[in-house]
């Protein structure tokens, strides 16, 4: 079912069209949804429903536009409505049109008949080159309420977090971290098989250090930026103290990249040989947060202390902090996917998001069960139902 047209103007009162913003979306088997098509306007979007009413379904689709495997790191064919059979294989797509500076911009995304667990990534109706196509076109960032435990679960996830903010910059380093996991995974299995000789050990080490320093750099080159950004803004949320921890870190703060690299190889020839404590690499690295919030009982805290109202905070803080950043660089805003984003929040600090939103100019797309929650936006944003598999305009 379609939503409203896409050229509905806003109303009066509203803020001015996001620089980037969904014009129409369209899934094909995605999840709950056999088909769909939204058309929205430029406004922040507000999705409300039951339970199980298929809204992250929604927000899941669009960060399938972004590289990775979206905001719930689902396997490719998992994504899929109906699971796969030799008369009917796997497929879905996911599809959106955009309004930027330069005019409409398509791009879509899917998993097609045949193709197992490796997507097709369009831009403009032709065919691109792995999903890091889509980074650069349109910066995607999400919260969602697994990620309230981010400061609480293991590094992989502050990693895989970090990393998402870095692509967002850099859309490259989507292309570093596929090249160091590739390499890292077969120099693994020669270690465990007992195969492979120095020169094909050196080479993939040679690999893992040249992108591996690399992709470290571009973490700790946002983190930098965040922490600036953090300390320089000030509001009811409380900024985060951002560092990184890991060997690789602390070969970068103290030496040249270049001089990081040899040391990177030879830790990797170390751990060859069985020396203890070797084998460096960005794969350990470690996303330290600590709450910067002079005058208040948790200052200098680590993030992982807080309560859960403060950690929930401490990752909308660093979000916006992204997104100021993001607009500085690229001229717009990202879109942002906030899965019941009100979670946690008291009044005073759902208004002080809403109105961050507004004055970023983002399209965020949010989710929540009770419409009245999101009551502050009023025409500045747009409210949709969620039901039965169809989006209706309220």
């Amino acid at each position: 079912m379609s939503s409203a047209p896409a050229d509905r103007p806003a109303p009066s009162g509203a803020p001015a069209r996001a620089t980037v913003a969904v014009q129409r979306l369209q899934l094909t088997d995605f999840r709950s949804y056999a088909s769909l098509r939204a058309d929205v306007d430029a406004r922040p979007v507000v999705l409300t429903g039951a339970n199980g009413a298929g809204k992250t379904n929604l927000l899941e689709a669009l960060s399938f536009l972004s590289p990775g495997r979206g905001l719930r790191g689902a396997n490719l064919a998992d994504v899929a409505r109906q699971q796969g059979t030799a008369n009917r294989p796997v497929r879905w797509a996911v599809a959106a049109t955009f309004s930027t500076p330069d005019g409409s911009l398509e791009m879509g995304t899917g998993l097609m008949a045949g193709a197992k667990e490796r997507r097709t990534v369009h831009v403009n109706g032709q065919p691109a080159k792995g999903a890091a196509a889509l980074a650069r076109q349109v910066a995607v960032l999400w919260l969602t309420p697994a990620m309230d435990r981010l400061f609480l679960d293991g590094p992989g996830s502050r990693r895989r977090f970090l990393d998402r903010l870095v692509t967002a910059f850099d859309a490259d380093h989507a292309g570093r971290m596929a090249a160091y996991d590739h390499a890292y995974r077969q120099r693994l299995r020669l270690i465990r098989d007992s195969q492979g000789d120095a020169a094909w050990f050196a080479a993939l080490e040679d690999t893992m250090a040249r992108h591996g320093i690399a992709l470290a750099a571009g973490r700790h080159d946002v983190v930098a930026r965040l922490n600036r950004e953090l300390a320089a803004k000030s509001g009811p949320f409380p900024a985060a103290t951002l560092a990184l921890v890991g060997t690789v870190d602390a070969w970068l703060a103290s030496m040249p990249a270049v001089d990081a690299e040899d040391a990177m190889r030879r830790s990797l020839w170390d751990e060859r040989r069985g020396v203890q404590g070797s084998g460096a690499g960005p794969h350990r690295s470690d996303l330290g947060a600590a709450m910067s919030a002079p005058g208040h009982p948790s200052h200098g805290q680590p993030a992982a202390l807080c309560s859960t109202g403060e950690q929930k905070a401490l990752l909308i803080s660093i979000l916006l902090a992204q997104a100021r950043l993001q607009r500085a660089k690229r001229g717009h805003a990202p879109i942002l996917l906030l899965d019941e984003v009100a979670a946690h929040l008291d009044q005073a600090r759902r208004g002080a998001l809403f109105g961050e939103i507004t004055a970023l100019g983002t399209q965020a797309w949010m989710t929540g069960t009770d419409a009245a929650v999101f009551e502050d936006f009023g025409e500045k944003a747009q409210f949709f139902s969620v039901e039965n598999g169809a989006l209706i305009r309220r």
